[in-house]
């Protein structure tokens, strides 16, 4: 439909500049600029100083990790659980505000819980996909320094940083001004059809800004979201339901994804009837990557039946 618009909200991390961003997803949306149909909610700024560079890949949208030096082992967390409270100790000082009422303080504590769940799981996944090549001698792993949670950096990367802006949303003081973005983009949509589409984070912004007020939308779609997990319920302020407005929900999801450790909405989110929960492969390097989220099959088939054209023709 020619007047159709979609907005995107995008996911944890820093991400390069707004015009770039807009532009990738685009292209793996649509295989084309959509210029006005197709709007960015940037965040990006409420934490960051400054955007990626335009040349440097996203990490935590499946890219290669950055280059680092090799961590030294006295200094380094040896287990999960001490990644674990690194990663807490580093949000609460990220985060800025200090926790406050009793509710904020049992809110930190189910976060904790999810990242706990997220390392866990990091450290099985990794376990299967880093296992040594055949040619290498069995005991490569024990002979390493570092336990294999810390030698897949993909997903120490991804769970960190995910956790650390998710907490930054809920307990930092950002998250208003994260979802005022997201607000403004909204204001900003011609009169037709709607689709709304947040990866990650993004996912749970739109949804708390589209529960708030009311908005007519054709189309919500979530990839790579939390709001299954029941500690991420637990600290949104209003109880799990489809926003008022919202006609569909199409919910994707790789089973491999540490951030959406709970893959269904639908049991959750009433009415019933309104949310799709779908299963994809999304073989980016974390599992969690935005372009193979917009490639997938049940995004591509839902933007069709709201513009009419996507950027390929995906088998069912």
């Amino acid at each position: 439909m020619d007047d159709a618009t979609v907005v995107y909200v995008h996911g944890n991390g820093n991400k390069v500049r707004k015009e770039l961003l807009k532009a990738q997803w685009d292209t793996a949306l649509f295989g084309t600029d959509m210029g006005a149909a197709s709007r960015m909610a940037y965040w990006a700024p409420v934490r960051y100083d400054t955007p990626l560079p335009d040349h440097r890949p996203d990490p935590l949208s499946g890219g290669p990790p950055p280059v680092r030096e090799t961590p030294d082992p006295a200094a380094a967390p040896r287990t999960p659980e001490e990644f674990i409270e690194q990663t807490l100790r580093e949000a609460r000082r990220k985060a800025g505000p200090a926790l406050g009422s009793r509710s904020a303080r049992a809110g930190e504590e189910e976060l904790a819980h999810w990242l706990a769940k997220m390392t866990y799981s990091a450290e099985t996944l990794g376990r299967a996909e880093d296992a040594a090549p055949a040619a290498a001698p069995p005991d490569l792993a024990e002979a390493l320094p570092l336990p294999l949670f810390l030698r897949a950096p993909v997903f120490e990367l991804l769970v960190k940083l995910t956790f650390e802006d998710v907490y930054a949303y809920f307990f930092g003081g950002v998250g208003e001004a994260m979802r005022e973005v997201v607000r403004g983009e909204l204001a900003g949509v011609r009169d037709g059809p709607l689709v709304v589409l947040g990866h990650s984070l993004g996912s749970v912004i739109a949804y708390e800004v589209l529960r708030e007020e009311r908005r007519d939308v054709t189309l919500l779609v979530s990839v790579g979201c939390p709001l299954g997990i029941t500690e991420v319920q637990d600290v949104l302020p209003l109880p799990p339901a489809v926003p008022a407005g919202v006609a569909a929900w199409s919910n994707v999801s790789d089973l491999r994804d540490l951030v959406a450790l709970d893959h269904w909405l639908r049991p959750e989110y009433g009415p019933p009837g309104l949310v799709t929960d779908h299963l994809v492969r999304n073989d980016s390097d974390n599992h969690h990557g935005i372009t193979e989220y917009l490639r997938s099959a049940p995004v591509q088939q839902g933007l069709r039946t709201v513009f009419g054209r996507v950027a390929s023709d995906p088998a069912e």
